[in-house]
Protein backbone atom coordinates (compact mmCIF):
# COMPACT_ATOMS: atom_id res chain seq x y z
CA UNK A 1 0.00 0.00 0.00
CA UNK A 2 1.11 3.13 -0.75
CA UNK A 3 1.00 6.35 1.55
CA UNK A 4 0.03 10.15 1.00
CA UNK A 5 2.53 11.58 -1.35
CA UNK A 6 3.23 15.06 0.02
CA UNK A 7 2.34 18.02 -2.55
CA UNK A 8 4.19 20.84 -2.50
CA UNK A 9 4.09 23.74 -5.02
CA UNK A 10 7.52 25.00 -6.75
CA UNK A 11 8.64 26.95 -4.42
CA UNK A 12 8.67 24.43 -1.43
CA UNK A 13 6.00 25.19 0.23
CA UNK A 14 3.55 22.14 1.47
CA UNK A 15 -0.24 22.25 -0.33
CA UNK A 16 -1.63 18.99 0.85
CA UNK A 17 -1.66 15.25 1.01
CA UNK A 18 -2.53 13.43 -2.06
CA UNK A 19 -3.38 9.98 -3.26
CA UNK A 20 -0.97 7.96 -5.34
CA UNK A 21 -3.59 7.69 -8.40
CA UNK A 22 -3.48 11.83 -8.19
CA UNK A 23 0.00 12.10 -7.92
CA UNK A 24 0.36 9.11 -11.24
CA UNK A 25 -1.46 12.33 -13.30
CA UNK A 26 0.17 14.81 -12.20
CA UNK A 27 3.47 12.72 -13.36
CA UNK A 28 1.58 11.26 -16.74
CA UNK A 29 0.90 15.45 -17.50
CA UNK A 30 4.51 16.05 -16.89
CA UNK A 31 3.13 18.38 -14.29
CA UNK A 32 6.31 17.68 -11.44
CA UNK A 33 8.53 20.47 -11.10
CA UNK A 34 11.05 18.45 -9.15
CA UNK A 35 10.73 16.02 -6.50
CA UNK A 36 12.42 14.94 -3.32
CA UNK A 37 12.41 12.37 -0.43
CA UNK A 38 14.29 8.73 -0.02
CA UNK A 39 11.20 6.65 -0.26
CA UNK A 40 10.47 5.67 -4.11
CA UNK A 41 7.21 3.74 -5.55
CA UNK A 42 7.28 1.84 -7.79
CA UNK A 43 3.42 1.73 -9.87
CA UNK A 44 3.00 -0.91 -12.83
CA UNK A 45 0.82 -0.06 -15.88
CA UNK A 46 -0.31 -2.48 -18.56
CA UNK A 47 2.09 -4.38 -21.19
CA UNK A 48 2.91 -2.99 -24.28
CA UNK A 49 1.68 -5.20 -27.15
CA UNK A 50 4.03 -4.71 -30.09
CA UNK A 51 7.48 -4.99 -27.09
CA UNK A 52 5.54 -6.58 -24.63
CA UNK A 53 6.86 -4.60 -22.13
CA UNK A 54 5.33 -3.60 -18.75
CA UNK A 55 4.95 -0.29 -18.22
CA UNK A 56 5.85 1.41 -14.51
CA UNK A 57 6.16 4.90 -12.76
CA UNK A 58 8.30 5.61 -10.61
CA UNK A 59 6.71 8.19 -7.81
CA UNK A 60 8.42 10.17 -4.82
CA UNK A 61 6.88 10.26 -1.78
CA UNK A 62 7.63 14.51 -2.19
CA UNK A 63 6.49 16.05 -4.94
CA UNK A 64 6.62 19.95 -6.02
CA UNK A 65 3.61 20.13 -8.50
CA UNK A 66 3.75 23.08 -11.61
CA UNK A 67 1.06 25.61 -11.83
CA UNK A 68 -0.64 27.84 -9.92
CA UNK A 69 -1.00 27.20 -6.03
CA UNK A 70 -4.90 27.01 -4.84
CA UNK A 71 -4.96 30.51 -2.78
CA UNK A 72 -3.18 31.54 0.24
CA UNK A 73 -3.23 28.24 2.76
CA UNK A 74 -0.77 30.42 5.09
CA UNK A 75 -2.51 32.96 6.31
CA UNK A 76 -5.75 30.66 6.88
CA UNK A 77 -6.60 29.27 10.34
CA UNK A 78 -6.55 25.32 9.77
CA UNK A 79 -9.96 24.08 11.08
CA UNK A 80 -10.83 22.94 14.80
CA UNK A 81 -11.73 19.07 14.71
CA UNK A 82 -10.80 16.64 17.49
CA UNK A 83 -9.52 14.63 15.77
CA UNK A 84 -6.66 17.45 14.87
CA UNK A 85 -6.97 18.62 18.69
CA UNK A 86 -6.44 15.45 20.33
CA UNK A 87 -3.53 15.04 18.24
CA UNK A 88 -1.70 18.39 18.55
CA UNK A 89 -2.32 17.76 22.73
CA UNK A 90 -0.77 14.55 22.24
CA UNK A 91 -4.11 12.66 23.32
CA UNK A 92 -2.87 13.82 26.77
CA UNK A 93 -5.55 15.93 28.66
CA UNK A 94 -4.42 19.49 29.60
CA UNK A 95 -5.79 19.28 33.22
CA UNK A 96 -4.67 15.82 34.87
CA UNK A 97 -1.97 14.99 32.42
CA UNK A 98 -3.13 11.79 31.43
CA UNK A 99 -2.71 9.56 28.16
CA UNK A 100 -6.21 8.63 26.72
CA UNK A 101 -7.81 6.86 23.79
CA UNK A 102 -9.47 8.93 22.04
CA UNK A 103 -12.95 7.62 23.04
CA UNK A 104 -12.09 8.53 26.16
CA UNK A 105 -11.17 12.52 25.46
CA UNK A 106 -13.52 15.86 24.63
CA UNK A 107 -12.74 19.06 23.34
CA UNK A 108 -12.97 21.59 26.20
CA UNK A 109 -13.45 25.25 25.88
CA UNK A 110 -11.29 27.25 28.64
CA UNK A 111 -13.68 29.80 28.62
CA UNK A 112 -16.59 28.52 28.56
CA UNK A 113 -19.21 28.47 25.40
CA UNK A 114 -22.03 29.45 27.98
CA UNK A 115 -19.90 32.42 29.26
CA UNK A 116 -19.10 33.98 25.52
CA UNK A 117 -16.09 31.64 24.82
CA UNK A 118 -15.58 30.71 20.81
CA UNK A 119 -14.41 27.75 19.51
CA UNK A 120 -11.27 28.26 18.28
CA UNK A 121 -8.14 26.70 18.42
CA UNK A 122 -6.56 29.22 21.40
CA UNK A 123 -9.67 28.35 23.59
CA UNK A 124 -10.10 24.39 23.22
CA UNK A 125 -7.89 22.10 25.08
CA UNK A 126 -8.01 18.17 25.11
CA UNK A 127 -9.56 16.93 28.44
CA UNK A 128 -10.36 13.64 29.69
CA UNK A 129 -14.35 13.23 30.24
CA UNK A 130 -13.18 13.23 34.21
CA UNK A 131 -11.64 16.53 34.06
CA UNK A 132 -13.81 18.56 31.93
CA UNK A 133 -17.18 17.33 33.55
CA UNK A 134 -15.75 18.61 36.84
CA UNK A 135 -14.72 21.71 35.11
CA UNK A 136 -18.11 22.06 33.77
CA UNK A 137 -19.24 25.52 32.63
CA UNK A 138 -16.71 27.42 35.17
CA UNK A 139 -13.83 29.28 34.47
CA UNK A 140 -9.95 27.71 35.32
CA UNK A 141 -9.97 29.84 38.65
CA UNK A 142 -13.58 29.20 39.83
CA UNK A 143 -12.98 25.33 40.00
CA UNK A 144 -8.61 25.70 40.69
CA UNK A 145 -7.52 23.92 37.37
CA UNK A 146 -4.44 24.57 35.48
CA UNK A 147 -3.46 23.82 32.64
CA UNK A 148 -0.15 21.94 31.56
CA UNK A 149 0.26 23.69 28.27
CA UNK A 150 -1.01 26.64 26.52
CA UNK A 151 -3.17 25.97 23.46
CA UNK A 152 -2.08 27.29 20.04
CA UNK A 153 -3.16 27.42 16.48
CA UNK A 154 -1.14 25.16 14.14
CA UNK A 155 0.17 26.29 11.49
CA UNK A 156 -0.77 24.95 8.09
CA UNK A 157 2.29 22.97 7.86
CA UNK A 158 1.93 21.83 11.29
CA UNK A 159 -1.66 20.86 10.54
CA UNK A 160 -0.39 18.80 7.68
CA UNK A 161 1.24 16.60 9.79
CA UNK A 162 -1.69 16.60 12.27
CA UNK A 163 -4.18 15.23 9.32
CA UNK A 164 -1.66 12.54 8.46
CA UNK A 165 -0.11 11.69 12.19
CA UNK A 166 0.86 8.15 12.14
CA UNK A 167 0.94 7.83 8.33
CA UNK A 168 3.96 10.18 7.82
CA UNK A 169 6.99 8.85 6.28
CA UNK A 170 10.24 10.00 7.73
CA UNK A 171 11.34 11.91 4.94
CA UNK A 172 7.94 13.60 4.46
CA UNK A 173 8.35 14.47 8.46
CA UNK A 174 12.06 15.79 8.09
CA UNK A 175 10.56 17.88 5.31
CA UNK A 176 7.63 19.51 7.21
CA UNK A 177 9.67 19.83 10.38
CA UNK A 178 11.16 22.63 9.21
CA UNK A 179 8.14 24.67 8.83
CA UNK A 180 6.95 23.85 12.71
CA UNK A 181 6.36 26.90 14.82
CA UNK A 182 8.73 27.00 18.69
CA UNK A 183 4.63 25.92 20.40
CA UNK A 184 4.71 22.35 18.44
CA UNK A 185 4.71 19.62 21.52
CA UNK A 186 3.42 16.64 19.55
CA UNK A 187 6.98 15.73 18.08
Amino acid sequence: MIPLILRLDVSGRPQGWMPWEQAVVVYSKNRVSWSAGENVFRVYGGVNRASGERSFLDIHSIVAVKGRSKGSRFSAVPPLSNRELFRRDNHQCMYCGCGFKVSELTRDHIVPSSRGGADSWTNVVTACKRCNHFKGSRLLKECGLELLALPYTPNFTEYLALQNSGRILVDQMDFLKSGFSQHCRWL
